[in-house]
């Protein structure tokens, strides 16, 4: 069982950052790719980023290309998503999950954290 909590969202204005943490539980998270996902009222949940289990692999949704960086610290069994130059149609909830195969099946997934941007 895995457990994970996404914190660091919040309110802020179009333009600016913030930086995403998803604490995990379990002995398996440093073997493990770690994906962000978010998900806006009334739409379906899509992919924003993956790391491998390493960090030395990325992935990112072209919407968030140059703008986002997902990194991991598997000492703190956290990964991370610093967002950048943010617009408003970021905002939605983000939710962190465990690419348990290795080949995009998320089994385990946070409640999400709320990031909202004005414009």
């Amino acid at each position: 069982q895995v457990q994970l909590v996404e914190s660091g969202g919040g309110l802020v204005q179009a333009g600016g950052s913030l930086r995403l943490s998803c604490a995990a539980s379990g002995r398996t998270f440093s073997r493990n790719a770690m994906g962000w996902f978010r998900q806006a009222p009334g739409k379906e949940r899509e992919f924003v980023a993956r790391i491998n289990w390493s960090g030395g692999n990325t992935d990112y949704a072209d919407f968030v290309k140059g703008r986002f960086t997902i990194s991991r610290d598997n000492a703190k069994n956290t990964v991370y998503l610093q967002m950048n130059s943010l617009k408003p149609e970021d905002a939605a909830v983000y939710y962190c999950a465990v690419d348990t195969t290795g080949r995009g099946t998320y089994t385990y997934w946070g409640q999400g954290t709320q990031v909202t941007v004005s414009s």
